[in-house]
């Protein structure tokens, strides 16, 4: 077993989790660690890491105030050889702040599983206030953001588009009802690591089926050359949705992804 071999699943898995939720700190001279800090409830998905890890590492607990408890209890795994930092910083794992500059992985990897260790550190799996099934991402990395939806187009046949938004600069993608049942199913395989609170929210969304009230789900309605010219000489965003019947949501993102576009094939 090679340690992070991004082939084996295990460890695409734990990549896309440390990506998330690792952080890397330099010390003087080749000092430094790794850690992890997660929910103590989370504390089985640490010690499967340090099982998998063939360099000495510590598990700890400790119990601090935060904002939304007086006494939150969390787990932390810390790894210190040099030798499994140079590693993870080789795959794609930078020291110090990450969020924006993380990408996917450039060495062959599997792919839906460094997916779900994303989703398990930094996503969510479940139902909405209304009982609606969804599979969800968060991240502030461009390339995260664009890799998952290229991913869930291409594997799936799942058409999404994202964009940061206009709060905190993030991107945030949802899919819901059949989307996320699918994704869900596709992601949480038996026997995949992950964690355990997640597998079973999984379990459930890939168990949902649409309600007879509900109604069938509308067909993807792809856009055409001549929509685009529309869209992109109306002069406001409101007059292009009431031309092309569609949503006005719809119509800004579709001009968004024109223009970055443009500028990408001109700049």
């Amino acid at each position: 077993m090679t340690f992070m071999d991004l082939e084996d699943p295990r460890y695409a898995y734990m990549f896309g989790f440390l990506q998330a939720d690792g952080h890397l700190s330099a010390g003087t001279g080749q000092k430094g660690r790794l850690s992890v800090e997660i929910s103590y409830r989370d504390i089985d998905v640490l010690r499967a890491f340090q099982e998998l890890c063939p360099y000495n590492s510590t598990i700890s607990e400790r119990t601090r105030a935060t904002n939304f408890s007086e006494s939150h209890r969390s787990a932390i795994w810390t790894v210190c050889s040099l030798e499994a930092r140079n590693r993870l910083v080789e795959l794609g794992l930078p020291y110090g702040k990450k969020a924006t500059s993380i990408t996917p992985p450039r060495v062959p990897f599997s792919q839906r599983d460094y997916l779900r260790g994303l989703i398990d550190a930094d996503g969510a799996v479940g139902f909405t206030a209304q009982g609606l099934p969804f599979v969800g991402l968060t991240t502030t990395s461009t390339a995260i953001a664009t890799y998952l939806c290229r991913y869930t187009k291409l594997t799936l046949g799942i058409e999404k588009l994202t964009s940061r938004n206009a709060r905190d600069r993030a991107y945030n993608i949802l899919y819901m009802r059949e989307t996320g049942v699918a994704v869900a199913d596709h992601l949480y395989y038996a026997e995949s690591l992950a964690l355990e609170r997640k597998r079973s929210a999984a379990a459930e969304v890939s168990a949902w089926v649409r309600p007879a009230h509900m109604g069938p789900p509308r067909p993807t309605r792809r856009w055409t050359q001549m929509e685009d010219r529309v869209l992109l000489d109306a002069p406001t965003i409101a007059e292009a949705a009431e031309k092309l019947g569609r949503s006005e949501q719809s119509c800004s993102l579709r001009r968004w992804r024109l223009r970055k576009k443009a500028q990408a094939q001109t700049g």
